[in-house]
């Protein structure tokens, strides 16, 4: 598994140049060897045998126990992008998250694409990221019971793959 998903990584550079393929590659890689698996979701859409596109979530901790994962990465190979492979296998991990009793979950990113499947744009004074935000308008937010997104004090910790400051 670790071999195609790291494949599939160096194949997600085509869309988003070869340095970002990179970086990617390397998170997917020690996301998978340093974190432990009840914190770690992954999941995986394939055509023809051949893993078309990827997701990420794992465990976000808070102070107030609240419990909550962040979904990253999130990639699809470019010649599938834009036919809603990304958006079903988000969904599909959005489902599996609710079903396990996952409140909150949260992402870093592009507003247009994740406010396709239930994400809105939240401020680090409603609900703190682990490090400072270079786009702050890219923190968003999703509780999976329906219920509007609370303000969450204190800190918040993210999975040693994710604890790059670079990263956010």
């Amino acid at each position: 598994m670790h071999t195609k998903l790291n494949a599939y990584s160096s194949k997600h550079s085509d869309s988003e140049g070869k340095s970002e393929g990179e970086l990617i590659g390397s998170l997917v890689k020690e996301m998978m060897a340093t974190t432990d698996t009840k914190d770690l979701y992954c999941f995986v859409a394939t055509e023809n045998e051949q893993i078309i596109g990827g997701v990420f979530f794992t465990k976000m901790i808070f102070e107030n126990d609240i419990d909550a994962f962040i979904l990253s990465p999130m990639a699809t190979l470019t010649e599938y992008q834009g036919q809603g492979v990304g958006q079903k296998l988000i969904n599909y991990g959005l489902e599996n998250l609710k079903n396990d009793g996952v409140e909150l979950v949260l992402t870093y990113g592009d507003i247009n694409f994740y406010s396709k499947v239930g994400f809105q744009q939240i401020s680090e004074e409603m609900i703190p990221a682990p490090f400072e935000l270079s786009m702050p308008e890219g923190w968003l937010g999703q509780r999976l019971n329906n219920e509007k997104i609370q303000v969450i004090s204190g800190k918040s910790q993210c999975v040693k793959a994710l604890s790059n400051p670079e990263l956010w």
